[in-house]
């Protein structure tokens, strides 16, 4: 399947679509055998050797990272250009509050671009429950 048609299927509240900031703020580094040419998805040409063990997205092990896969302008609106044979780290990476909680990662990424650090979904329930003088059962 290509990117063209797996982007569409995530969801528009996903704020993943509308930051990026993980994808050019921390070195993506993974096992080597998750490269193509090991039998993994990852494609061999796109990485760079960290050690005999781990490789890297290209443009990651630098100063300043920024994957190569990743389009469009972080903070605004971006996609992986390899999402569905992504490394695990990308995989395995959760927005803050995806699962309940915050993401510390998630959080220093956002702020490193001036993003601010994304609110649990409830967030607005919270205040406005403060706001009008609503108390919580409890």
């Amino acid at each position: 399947m290509s990117n063209t048609q797996t982007i569409p299927t995530i969801s528009q509240h996903n704020p993943c679509i509308s930051c990026g900031a993980c994808c050019g703020y921390f070195r993506v580094s993974f096992y080597w055998a998750e490269a193509d040419d090991a039998g993994g998805l990852v494609p061999a040409s796109l990485t760079e050797q960290v050690n005999p063990y781990m490789r890297c997205m290209q443009g990651t092990n630098t100063k300043k990272p920024r994957c190569v896969n990743l389009r469009g302008e972080i903070g605004q609106n971006v996609m992986c250009s390899m999402y569905e044979n992504r490394p695990s780290p990308c995989r395995e990476f959760s927005q803050s509050w995806e699962f309940g909680e915050p993401n510390e990662a998630c959080d220093r990424a956002r702020a490193a671009y001036g993003l601010a650090p994304l609110a649990p979904p409830n967030a607005e329930e919270i205040a406005s429950k403060i706001a009008t003088g609503c108390h919580f059962p409890g």
